[in-house]
């Protein structure tokens, strides 16, 4: 039996996200550092809490996101794909592991990579890019073989 985990790699580490946010806060800040003292403080203060505020929202939804995970447990007989996206059930497809066959194909991405049994078809690495959707297609195609 041969697994294979897929996850979308985030570059920011939380401890850069702490830096990342603490810096951008305090550049923020300089333009309220000459209006000090100033009814024009009130004006800015609200946007800068909001652009910081806005920053931290999309990177922490990006963490969100990148807790995606497609597990392919293959072995002779039978090939097993679970699906677990955050805040929704998991999603499995299972097949006959002789009949599948990856496809990289014209899609709705650049190296649109498909699994299919002749019957069903199903996405696979949608969050991968090009390049890693194209040496995935590979190493299935090796693996595949090797099982028959």
């Amino acid at each position: 039996m041969q697994t294979l985990t897929l996850w979308p790699h985030r570059s920011l580490p939380k401890r850069g996200f702490v830096w990342f946010i603490a810096v951008t806060a305090a550049f923020l800040s300089l333009p309220i550092l000459a209006v000090l003292g100033t009814g024009v403080l009130w004006g800015l203060l609200p946007f800068m809490v909001l652009a910081v505020g806005g920053v931290w929202f999309a990177i922490q939804h990006s963490y969100r996101s990148g807790q995606t995970r497609e597990e392919l447990v293959m072995d002779r007989s039978r090939l097993q794909i679970r699906r677990n996206d955050p805040g929704r059930p998991e999603r499995i497809w299972q097949t006959n592991s002789y009949w599948v066959r990856p496809v990289l194909r014209k899609g709705p991405v650049e190296a649109y990579l498909t699994l299919s049994d002749g019957q069903r078809e199903i996405e696979l690495g949608a969050f991968l890019t090009p390049d890693e959707r194209r040496s995935l297609c590979d190493e299935l195609l090796r693996r595949l073989s090797h099982l028959r």
